[in-house]
C-alpha cells in the first residue's frame, strides 16, 4: 500500500469515530431537549399566575415596595446572565452574551452603574478573560436546573434590590436568557424583572379580556408584597433557567447534527480520494509489470542473434 493510500485510510478512520461521537451527542441532546421542554411547559402557568396575583396586590394597593415601585432615579442596575457549563451548542452562548453586552451598554448609556451576574461556566470564562467585573456566580447545573438552584441564584438578587443603592443596592434587576421558540429557534432575550412594570401586565391581561380579582389583604398589602417578592423573582428566574437549558440541548443538537453530516461528506471525499489514490497505484504498477516484460522481451531478443 502506498504512502498516499495510507494517509487515506488513516483520516477516514479518524473521522468515522468522529462522526459516531457527534451521532451519539446529537441523539443524548434530542431526548434531553424533550425533557426540559416539558418541563418549561409545566412552570410557565405558575409563573404566569403569580405575576398575576403579584399585579393584582400592585394595582389594588398604594404600597410602596421595591416589587412594583420604581425610583425616581436609578443610578444602579443588576443584569443576570443566563449561559451554559458546557460548548458544542453553536452560537447558543454566543448570542446570550452580546445580548447581556447590548444591554449593559444601553443601562451605562442612561448613567446607570451595571452588577453583573453570571450563571454558566461559558459566560464567566467570557467575562474573565476580558477582566470584567462580576459580583457573584454560578455553575454546575446548567444542563438540568432545579428550583433549588434558581433560589440559590435569587437570594443574593433579592438582598440587592431591598438594599439602598447607597449601601450597594440595585434599583432595577434584569435578566438575559435564551428563549425556547422551537427546536429550530432559540432567541437570546432581555427582561426586566424588577420592578415589575404593572402597565404592561395590566395590557396584557385587558387584551385577553380577562379581569383581575379583588383581594383583601391581611395583615397589609406590604406584608403580602414581601412574601411575593421571593417566590416571584424564584419562579421567573427557574422558568429561565428552564428555557435556557431546552435552547442549550436544541442548539447543541443542532450543532451535533451538523457535525454528522460534515463528517459524513468528508468520508466519502476520502473514500474517493482513496480510490483514486488506489487506482492510481494499481496503473502504476501494471505500467511497471508492462516495462519491465518489455524490457526483458528486448533483451532476449538481443540474445538470440
Amino acid at each position: 500500500m502506498g504512502a498516499q493510500l495510507r494517509v487515506y485510510k488513516r483520516r477516514i478512520k479518524s473521522v468515522t469515530a468522529t462522526k459516531k461521537i457527534t451521532k451519539a451527542m446529537e441523539m443524548i441532546a434530542a431526548s434531553r431537549v424533550v425533557k426540559a421542554q416539558r418541563k418549561v411547559t409545566a412552570s410557565a402557568p405558575y409563573a404566569t399566575e403569580l405575576t398575576r396575583a403579584v399585579t393584582a396586590v400592585g394595582t389594588g394597593s398604594n404600597t410602596q415596595h421595591p416589587l412594583t415601585t420604581e425610583a425616581e432615579t436609578a443610578t444602579r442596575s443588576a443584569v443576570l446572565l443566563l449561559t451554559s457549563d458546557r460548548g458544542l451548542a453553536g452560537a447558543f452562548n454566543s448570542n446570550a452574551i452580546k445580548a447581556a453586552e447590548k444591554l449593559t451598554a444601553r443601562l451605562e448609556a442612561e448613567g446607570k452603574e451595571v452588577d453583573t451576574y453570571i450563571v454558566g461556566r461559558r459566560g464567566l470564562a467570557h467575562y474573565n478573560f476580558r477582566e470584567r467585573k462580576v459580583v457573584e456566580s454560578w455553575s454546575g447545573f446548567t444542563d438540568q436546573p432545579s428550583y433549588a438552584d434558581a433560589k440559590n441564584v435569587a437570594v443574593p438578587l433579592i438582598e440587592a434590590i431591598e438594599k439602598e443603592t447607597a449601601d450597594g443596592g440595585v434599583d432595577e434587576l434584569h435578566i438575559v436568557y435564551t428563549e425556547f421558540v422551537s427546536m429550530m429557534t432559540q432567541t437570546a432575550i432581555d427582561s426586566r424583572l424588577l420592578p415589575l412594570s404593572l402597565e404592561e401586565v395590566a395590557e396584557e391581561t385587558s387584551s385577553k379580556d380577562e379581569i383581575l380579582p379583588l383581594y383583601d389583604f391581611e395583615p397589609s398589602a406590604e406584608d403580602v408584597l414581601d412574601a411575593l417578592l421571593p417566590r416571584y423573582v424564584e419562579s421567573r428566574i427557574y422558568n429561565a433557567l428552564l428555557q435556557s437549558a431546552a435552547s442549550k440541548h436544541a442548539a447543541t443538537r443542532r450543532a451535533m447534527k451538523s457535525a454528522t453530516d460534515n463528517a459524513g461528506d468528508l468520508i466519502t471525499s476520502l473514500s474517493r480520494s482513496a480510490n483514486a489514490a488506489r487506482q492510481a497505484e494499481i496503473t502504476q504498477e501494471i505500467s511497471e509489470i508492462v516495462g519491465g516484460t518489455a524490457a526483458l522481451a528486448d533483451a532476449t531478443a538481443g540474445s538470440d542473434r
